[in-house]
């Protein structure tokens, strides 16, 4: 019976371990292919980032899973290759330069053969690819017609290709301080939720201390009034019982005045 556990159990190690096997030859694979020029029709990156997904969910299931620092970066390099594929369905290659920022690529390497890990370097490269199709919209130049403005740079007169050399230099410092607003822009967001985070948090703190003095006066008003209520009928009983003697005093006071009226009334003939 025990060697049928530790059978089972090293089943389930082995799965586990042969599901995380899988997980970084695909996450490897996947890299490869985001560090690489595709076709906009290539769409097995995109299946790849799904199974990757899938096989991530599945990882966190298993009993034996692995520590959650290696889930974490398996997580961010998984979430970095999708919100990639996101960036590159946009349209303006401004909004994908901005997308771009705001991704976090992973932090250890994938394979022990890589120094720097790959996502990091597919980053830099989107980037670089961003700005590049920036300026080109800013300059209203196409890919297509690099090898046609090579030639006629090559023909180009000195004071032209000055010329040229100063705008491309202004287009930098444009492009440059374009990207510096942005960072700007992303800094001042994350400063405003900080604040939001901090205000939320103050007024929850406010709201909970309110709740709790309201919940101590609503019972110290329970208890007021159910002292009010017995103090209503003890003033009541009282009230009842000094009512009957002050009415049975006044019987006797009124039968007593009666009594001497008429006692006065025989009284009063006899001594005339």
């Amino acid at each position: 019976m025990a060697q049928a556990e530790k059978a089972g159990h090293r089943s389930v190690v082995m799965a586990a371990s042969r599901l995380e096997l899988n997980l970084v030859r695909l996450l490897c694979r996947c890299e490869a292919m985001a560090a690489e020029k595709r076709d906009p029709d290539e769409w097995r990156l995109e299946k790849y980032v799904g199974a990757l997904e899938d096989m991530l969910q599945a990882l966190k299931a298993q009993a034996s899973k692995p520590a959650s620092e290696v889930i974490n970066e398996y997580s961010r390099k998984v979430d970095f290759l999708k919100g990639m594929l996101q960036a590159e369905k946009l349209t303006s290659s401004s909004e994908k330069a901005l997308a771009n920022q705001f991704l976090a690529p992973g932090r250890v390497p994938t394979t022990a053969r890589e120094r720097v890990p790959a996502t990091k370097t597919v980053h830099l490269q989107s980037r670089a690819r961003y700005t590049g199709e920036m300026r080109n919209e800013l300059l209203g130049t196409d890919s297509a017609e690099e090898p046609r403005m090579d030639i006629r740079k090559r023909t180009v007169t000195g004071p032209r290709l000055v010329d040229e050399k100063q705008s491309a230099a202004e287009l930098d410092l444009v492009l440059q301080r374009h990207q510096n607003l942005q960072e700007k822009l992303a800094e001042e967001m994350l400063g405003l939720a900080r604040s939001l985070k901090t205000n939320t948090l103050a007024a929850q703190s406010v709201i909970k201390k309110d709740n709790q003095t309201l919940s101590h006066s609503l019972r110290m008003a329970d208890q007021n009034l159910e002292k009010l209520k017995t103090e209503s009928e003890r003033l009541e009983q009282h009230t009842q019982k000094s009512v009957n003697w002050l009415l049975w005093a006044m019987l006797i006071i009124v039968c007593f005045i009666f009594i001497s009226m008429i006692l006065f009334i025989r009284i009063m003939p006899k001594l005339k």
